[in-house]
């Protein structure tokens, strides 16, 4: 039997269609928005080139611009708080922050009154370089598609779950199992934060293209909710 009263259960069913709407929207929004948004912003990063002499204002923002900065400071900081960022100032006084993912290969050799080379795109600075070495800074468009897609497949599927599991205690208040949070529930959330990201991560780093996550996350999720469906739902007793 379900646990708590039917009130109680068609409350918390409310509240659970509720939440699938919302994590629907905001499915709707990473690929309807932020994937193409950033595949757009991607595409035109990588076929900007570099500022001629004289170009007007409007102009320099798609093209890509250097300029010249000393090292004011740096900060290598590596932890649950993970910071890594170098500070920098221009002739005029001018200060800015450059923040990256990680230390090297450039953030990591610099130390104040370097002078570096910034590379500007879209008034962001999006790479680094000093004597050879390029960086890449947090702010420079990456082809990671992929981890769009991971977070959206992880909201679409939330939106499935809560709402499924929300209809049983709309329809079934007094006996709901095993549509509850234990063992059920937080096994099968589980199960989809770990599948998206695990194809995510890998398809990133391997470069294919982001729709093999769905592909495969789907079949994958839908598999094991199936199969942990059937271990734990309510059995028949015999002769009944």
């Amino acid at each position: 039997m379900g646990r708590g009263s039917p009130a109680r259960a068609r409350v918390i069913g409310a509240l659970l269609i509720l939440l699938s709407l919302v994590s629907a929207v905001l499915c709707h929004f990473v690929f309807a928005v932020w994937l193409p948004s950033d595949r757009e912003r991607y595409r035109d990063y990588e076929a900007a080139e570099p500022c001629p002499v004289r170009v007007g204002a409007q102009e320099a923002d798609d093209c890509l611009s250097t300029w010249r900065f000393t090292v004011v400071k740096t900060v290598n900081k590596t932890g649950r708080t993970s910071s890594y960022r170098a500070t920098l100032e221009d002739e005029d006084s001018w200060r800015g922050v450059a923040s990256f993912g990680d230390p090297g290969p450039l953030l990591e050799r610099l130390k104040p009154g370097d002078r570096v080379t910034a590379t500007v795109w879209r008034r962001d600075i999006v790479v680094l370089s000093d004597d050879g070495i390029r960086q890449s800074t947090s702010d420079a468009p990456r082809d990671e598609l992929q981890m769009n897609a991971a977070v959206g497949m992880i909201a679409a599927l939330v939106a499935l779950q809560a709402f499924g599991f929300g209809a049983a205690r709309l329809v079934r208040p007094r006996g709901y199992e095993p549509f509850t949070w234990s063992p059920y529930g937080k096994r099968l959330l589980v199960t989809t934060v770990a599948a998206c990201f695990g194809v995510g991560l890998p398809a990133a780093w391997i470069g294919v293209t982001w729709w093999v996550v769905p592909a495969v996350v789907i079949p994958v999720v839908g598999c094991s909710a199936w199969l942990m469906y059937n271990g734990l739902r309510p059995r028949t007793p015999a002769g009944v």
